[in-house]
Parts: C-alpha cells; sequence; structure tokens
C-alpha cells in the first residue's frame, strides 16, 4: 500500500530514506498492562493495539477483532480474523463502513513457521498474485515482510541482540526505507503474531 501522502497524525506514513526502528512489547510506561505497544527509539508511544470482541450479528461473526490505535488514541485499522487463517484489515473502527484495505491469507502453517500472502484492495494492489508475503516464526517474535524479492521490514527479540538486561518480550520492528505506511506493517506484524491460531 502506498501512501505518500496520507492525512493521517501518526509518524511513518511518508516517503522515508533511512530504516526506523519501533520496539514493541506489553510493558510499556503509562500502556495498561498487557495491551500490546508501540514505541520510537525515545520511548513515545507510538502505536498500540486494543483487542474487543466479535461483533455476534455479523455474519459469518470473526474470530477475533483487533484495533490498531495511534498516539492519541484514534483507531487507524479494526483487523477481524476469520476463518481458516484468513485476515482482514479495514479503515478506522469499521462500525457499519466497511472500507477494505487488505486481506491476508495464511500459506503455511508449522510448528515452528508461518507464511502470510498479503493482497492489498482495488486500486491500492501492484499486480496480480500477492502484494507482501510475510514468513517467520510467531512464537520468536521473528519475520520478514517482503513485497516482491525486497525487505520491507524484519523483527527480531531484543534480547538475541545481546541487549543487557531486556525482556524475552521486548522486541524490535525495523521498516526499510519506501512508501510502504508504518501503520500497515504494524497491522501486519499484529496478523503474523497470531498467525498460528
Amino acid at each position: 500500500m502506498e501512501l505518500e501522502n496520507s492525512e493521517s497524525s501518526y509518524p511513518g506514513s511518508g516517503n522515508w530514506h533511512i530504516p526506523i526502528d519501533l520496539f514493541g512489547s506489553k510493558k510499556h510506561a503509562g500502556v495498561l498492562g498487557g495491551v500490546l505497544a508501540f514505541a520510537d527509539a525515545s520511548g513515545n508511544i507510538v502505536f498500540r493495539v486494543n483487542r474487543h470482541p466479535p461483533n455476534p450479528n455479523s455474519s459469518p461473526p470473526p474470530k477475533d477483532k483487533k484495533l490498531l490505535l495511534d498516539a492519541a488514541g484514534n483507531t487507524i485499522f479494526s483487523i477481524y480474523r476469520h476463518q481458516n487463517g484468513c485476515w482482514k484489515c479495514y479503515k478506522g473502527v469499521n462500525d457499519g463502513n466497511k472500507e477494505l484495505v487488505f486481506r491476508v491469507q495464511r500459506t503455511l502453517k508449522t510448528l515452528t513457521k508461518v507464511e502470510l500472502e498479503v493482497y492489498f484492495d482495488g486500486e491500492n494492489s501492484t499486480h496480480e498474485g500477492c502484494d507482501l508475503k510475510v514468513k517467520g516464526s510467531p512464537f520468536q517474535k521473528s519475520c520478514s515482510i517482503y513485497k516482491d524479492a525486497d525487505l520491507v521490514a524484519q523483527t527480531s527479540l531484543m534480547y538475541k541482540l545481546h541487549q543487557i538486561y531486556v525482556s524475552r518480550g521486548k522486541f524490535r520492528l525495523t521498516i526499510f526505507p519506501g512508501t510502504i505506511d508504518h501503520a500497515l506493517i504494524v497491522a501486519l506484524f499484529v496478523i503474523f503474531l497470531n498467525g498460528r491460531k
């Protein structure tokens, strides 16, 4: 999804020329315990993920719903998990207004490895076939996101980077230069973490 001119207030919606690191954890100051949040290098919360129970009135009802919020608490994306490893991501809160941004299909699921294919909706799609691929191990919070052969983003656990006094639950998400929206990358990573379900 190429978003060169975004009206959103969160960082990462423009064209960057250097890699950007976000640090994910469920233990950030100022965020309720157990809530996954992403901070910048200065420790400022940039994104957080809220979980909501599915709406039983939807047909068929999704198995899971998550909201990706910006630093001010505004909903950027609503993320729904459906049957058979399928996810759909909509703009905003998605209370009746269903503007699909992308869908994700799980293509591989083993004990240690998950692969996902990402398809943008309509005009955001770049070509036939999938637009992005996500590969890695959700258990180790380790994945790589590719656009064709180009690496778009990558995660790694902080304790594996020989950081002192870092818990196993903290990880780094590096987003490489380009025009892919950072919120979209974070949404894909949230889906990936739940990809083994």
